[in-house]
């Protein structure tokens, strides 16, 4: 019995030593984590980096903008993680980093978060916004569960990006054997029996080309001259012949395609053809087949800008171009743009190497901060990092994950993740979704901000609860300065100013057991509610 208590002590007095030194680490050469920079050493993306930050220092003198100082790495590291995991870096990866090489720890970062499951979750999501839009779909006929699992075990295997919208538009089979038909399963419709055309043709046109050729789905574009409804009515005739039998998505290889006329009456049939670049068009395959060859094509340029452009988006808050999708086949096309689309076909659509040739430029971790007047100008140029709302499940990581000094991940206990998983949904059904239109410009409103103040969700999280990172900080803090600093680190993924030390650590003086742990459950609130918790900059 003895021999019992005595394994039960060590296991507790463990515990407690080691939770002190996920706080605290005394040894930081015990915790060091190299991090792997991957490709980023390599000649020929550096060479790639510097054509990017030339391109746009020289927009900077033609237009005579100063840009701003270079940020903290810590505020890179955050950018880096919300824009890849949708969370802040937690307490235990921020000492990690910390560790690192100053020349080394920024391309390590970014790498490590690319082989991290937590990417390939949250990028599938996001991606799968523009593919197949928000809702739940048709039930039986779309598995999107199982589509958003396969799309992220093929992000982290870093499969072709081209392979990938390949797959979408051309799979046939069971939409639980391959999940990829889910693509095309989401526009199930009941009345038809059958897929959607005309909406494929839309989400087609949208996610990979980045254009908006729906305009002409019922009459000649009216701001593309080039654009018939001809056009629009032969890409949606590619899945003309795509039927869907309770579960299984295939081709007929027979039928004529026939649209409706809504401006002149009538129907009318019209063989498949692409609005543009038709000599990229393979004679041969099913018509899916072609029509994936033909978007996935090197040389389609609109293929590889309308990725570089959504993912810029994904990591900057905002396009390159004024928006996701154009309307017009004329809008100028930055230099950076063209640069990181070149690369992009040139190196077999990676995906992988495309976010860390972005997490890599100059504007990239530039401040969004300046010691001038930051405009519009400097913004639309690159000179400075923009300032964008955190999207709601942002802000909900945020605020699930610094609570807790160690990483909330794929190695978490499954009672963790399940928490998480229904806490954020939870969340931004309340705060409210951006849906489809996710990079537009967007106000905080009255009831989000009181869903931050009153929400248990929130108030949960900074309470003085034992598993909460307030109450293990005023547990095992060194000192008042500590435990502000830790506090900070924690929720903001900074040090406080010389100011706010000073103020916080006033709060603390003195104090002791639950005392303590209040004053520091309230500092979490303060930060959890701070105006700098729910912006990207």
């Amino acid at each position: 019995m003895w021999a019992r208590n005595l394994f039960f002590v060590a296991v507790v007095v463990g515990g407690i030593f080691a939770l002190r030194a996920s706080l605290f680490p005394l040894s930081t050469e015990a915790r060091k984590v190299k991090f792997d920079p991957g490709p980023t050493t390599e000649d020929d993306f550096r060479a790639t980096v510097s054509k990017l930050d030339a391109a746009v220092r020289t927009e900077w003198q033609a237009k005579g903008l100063e840009p701003a100082p270079r940020a903290d790495d810590l505020a890179v590291a955050r950018r880096l993680s919300l824009a890849l995991t949708g969370s802040v870096p937690s307490l235990e990866e921020i000492r990690q980093f910390e560790q690192q090489p100053p020349e080394k720890r920024l391309d390590g970062w970014a790498n490590h978060l690319l082989h991290d499951r937590r990417f390939g979750d949250y990028f599938a999501e996001r991606l799968a916004r523009a593919y197949v839009g928000t809702e739940d779909g048709p039930l039986v006929a779309y598995r999107k569960r199982r589509y958003l699992a396969w799309l992220s075990d093929e992000l982290l295997k870093n499969t072709s990006y081209a392979e990938l919208v390949k797959q979408m538009i051309s799979a046939q089979g069971l939409n639980t054997d391959r999940p990829a038909v889910n693509f095309v399963a989401a526009t199930y419709d009941d009345d038809k029996k059958s897929p959607d055309p005309e909406k494929l043709a839309i989400r087609v046109s949208r996610a990979f080309l980045g254009l908006r050729i729906d305009c002409a789905q019922c009459h000649d574009h009216f701001l593309e001259p080039s654009w018939k409804q001809t056009h629009f009515q032969a890409l949606a005739a590619f899945f003309g012949q795509t039927r869907h039998v309770i579960t299984n998505v295939t081709d007929t290889g027979e039928g004529e395609y026939r649209f409706e006329d809504r401006v002149r009456g009538g129907t009318h049939g019209i063989d498949p053809g692409v609005p543009f670049l038709p000599e990229l068009l393979p004679p041969h395959g099913t018509q899916r087949e072609r029509l994936a060859a033909w978007v996935t094509d090197p040389r389609n340029v609109y293929f590889a800008r309308a990725t570089v452009n959504r993912v810029w988006a994904m990591m900057f808050g905002r396009p390159l171009l004024k928006r996701i999708e154009a309307q017009t086949l004329d809008e100028p096309i930055p230099t950076a743009l063209n640069i990181l689309a070149d690369d992009f076909a040139a190196h077999g659509h990676d995906l992988r190497r495309l976010v860390l040739l972005i997490a890599s430029t100059e504007a990239f971790r530039l401040d969004s901060a300046a010691p001038f007047e930051v405009t519009d100008e400097h913004e639309q140029a690159l000179a400075v990092f923009p300032l964008t709302r955190l999207r709601p499940e942002q802000v909900i990581g945020n605020v699930i994950q610094s609570a807790s000094v160690t990483t909330i991940d794929q190695n978490s206990h499954v009672f963790t993740r399940l928490r998480r998983y229904f806490n954020e949904r939870d969340f931004v059904k309340r705060y409210g979704d951006a849906d489809d239109d996710e990079f537009a410009k967007a106000s905080g409103t009255i009831p989000q901000r009181l869903l931050m103040m009153n929400g248990d969700l929130v108030d949960g999280r900074a309470k003085e609860e034992l598993l909460n990172a307030s109450t293990q900080i005023a547990m095992f803090a060194p000192n008042d300065g500590a435990a502000v600093e830790t506090a900070y680190l924690s929720a903001l993924t900074r040090r406080p100013t010389p100011k706010e030390l000073a103020h916080f650590a006033s709060k603390l003086a003195d104090t002791s057991g639950d005392a303590r742990k209040r004053v520091l459950a309230d500092l979490y609130w303060v930060l959890f509610n701070s105006t700098e918790l729910s912006f990207n900059h």
